[in-house]
């Protein structure tokens, strides 16, 4: 459905339900800037080949760039958001729920943003959209051969992240054994630059198009459909979402590149490099295959592995178990508000 903004607002007028959707899918994409997006430019912050600002000036530009790039490469991933739960039946109270998944997931965010927490918004919005599918249609709303693909992705994340961070580490370090350190350094800090530009790509890439995939699940539920267009995402509705992705970053990311870059383990740069690399690797080739993956998730693991090649003690234990109840509460506990929510939202409006 290739929608132009006019034909968006021509609609909206006679379904004002749409209005306040797209402004929640804002507000969820602004939160996944400030707690999320951070996460790929976190290590090229803290081994300090980049200034915080720059980095983050880096990141709002590139997710942008992968949000559309991705989108004309492949909308893999925005297929498997529409086709894992089932919105199916009266669009009204459809609509409903879909808000309620919004809201949801901007209240968890907001949460783990406040004290610090790099909370994954793909689960979170995942865990949202779950939840008001199942206010909406009971257990008939999930679909469980698509939903699979999310825990697949997150064992993938967190198991590939971790395996090849160790891995690439223990390849540089063989391979520069005889290298000036100063000279690797230097080296080592241009391509620790690029690699943070390919993982604000691959966010934008993964992450863009999830949210774009539940404006455009808005959009089809107001014209009394609940099947969407994977392959008609207007620019419009690209610009609006890379636009909040980046504001959310440049008002939240700090305390979040804080949480991953500074306080988990400390890294060196040609570190710093491996764990981007790795991070890169696993998002790609889940893009690719329509695998929905958490950066948070992908990034930290890659992070730990790294870490765990100098020694089991160096990571800051404390950091990741918060980070690891923060991401097991995240589908109870967003998916719960979320039902919560659509069940009063249909109620009091149906």
């Amino acid at each position: 459905m290739a929608l132009s903004f006019f034909d968006f607002i021509s609609q909206a007028m006679a379904q004002p339900s749409l209005f306040v959707i797209l402004i929640l899918v804002i507000g969820v994409t602004a939160v996944s800037g400030a707690t999320d997006a951070p996460n790929a430019i976190a290590t090229v912050v803290s081994t300090r080949c980049l200034k915080p600002n720059v980095a983050i000036g880096l990141a709002a530009v590139f997710n942008f760039v992968g949000l559309v790039g991705m989108t004309y490469i492949s909308t893999a991933v925005a297929k498997t958001m529409f086709g894992m739960v089932d919105f199916s039946g009266n669009t009204d109270a459809a609509l409903y729920a879909l808000m309620a998944a919004m809201i949801g997931a901007i209240l968890w965010g907001i949460f783990c943003w406040f004290f610090g927490i790099p909370c994954s918004k793909s689960h979170s919005l995942i865990a949202g959209v779950t939840g008001g599918a199942i206010a909406l249609n009971g257990l008939a709303g999930v679909v469980p051969a698509e939903w699979a693909k999310v825990i697949y992705g997150m064992v993938f994340s967190l198991v590939a992240g971790f395996f090849l961070g160790w891995l690439f580490v223990k390849v540089i370090e063989k391979a520069c054994k005889h290298v000036n350190r100063q000279a690797a350094n230097h080296a080592f800090t241009g391509i620790q630059d690029v690699c943070a530009v390919a993982l604000s790509f691959l966010h934008g890439a993964q992450d863009g198009q999830k949210f774009m995939s539940i404006a455009m699940l808005g959009v089809a539920l107001s014209f009394g459909s609940s099947t969407p267009d994977s392959n008609g995402f207007p620019m419009w509705i690209m610009v609006v979402c890379s636009a909040a992705i980046s504001l959310g970053t440049v008002v939240g990311g700090k305390r979040i590149i804080k949480s991953v870059g500074m306080d988990m383990v400390h890294l060196e740069k040609y570190q710093g490099f491996a764990a981007d690399l790795s991070a890169a690797a696993c998002l790609l080739l889940s893009s690719l295959l329509g695998i929905p993956v958490s950066t948070t998730h992908t990034k930290t693991s890659a992070i730990m592995g790294v870490g765990a090649v100098k020694r089991v003690s160096a990571i800051n234990f404390g950091v990741v178990k918060d980070m690891m109840l923060t991401w097991i509460f995240t589908f109870p506990g967003c998916g719960l508000i979320s039902f919560c929510m659509a069940k009063i939202f249909m109620y009091i409006f149906g």
